[in-house]
């Protein structure tokens, strides 16, 4: 019989954890996810820079932007984007676009040819309930 484990509830032994539920360390950021991150924001702020003169600082836009850009340009020091890492940005999202689009028009094409996407309910499906 086990011994029970002094101040366990009624006096019951205690189990023991189930293995890998008590990591020997805790887990790290990834360092390389949270300077792309990082860069990201940067692009974002001098973005959002570019933008306040056209909206005006005193439109409640502007404001809006104004309040968001003092608090994140604490964690972009200035002169941390460079020119490369701007283009890298813009380019990536390019990229994202072109493959968004390109899904899309794979969406309309099958629309247009009666069938529906996957996962989109058939016309009708769900009407006789």
């Amino acid at each position: 019989m086990p011994t029970p484990v002094p101040g366990a509830p009624g006096g019951q032994p205690s189990p023991p954890p189930p293995f890998g539920s008590t990591p020997a360390t805790g887990s790290t950021p990834n360092k390389g996810y949270e300077a792309a991150g990082l860069q990201k924001l940067g692009v974002l702020v001098k973005q959002m820079e570019t933008m306040l003169p056209e909206l005006g600082a005193s439109s409640d836009a502007g404001k809006a932007v104004l309040d968001c850009l003092n608090k994140l340009v604490k964690f972009v020091p200035s002169g941390s984007v460079t020119p490369a890492a701007q283009k890298n940005s813009i380019e990536a999202q390019q990229r994202q676009m072109a493959q968004n689009n390109q899904q899309m028009q794979a969406v309309q094409q099958m629309r247009q040819k009666g069938a529906a996407p996957q996962g989109a309910p058939q016309p009708g499906a769900g009407a006789a309930a």
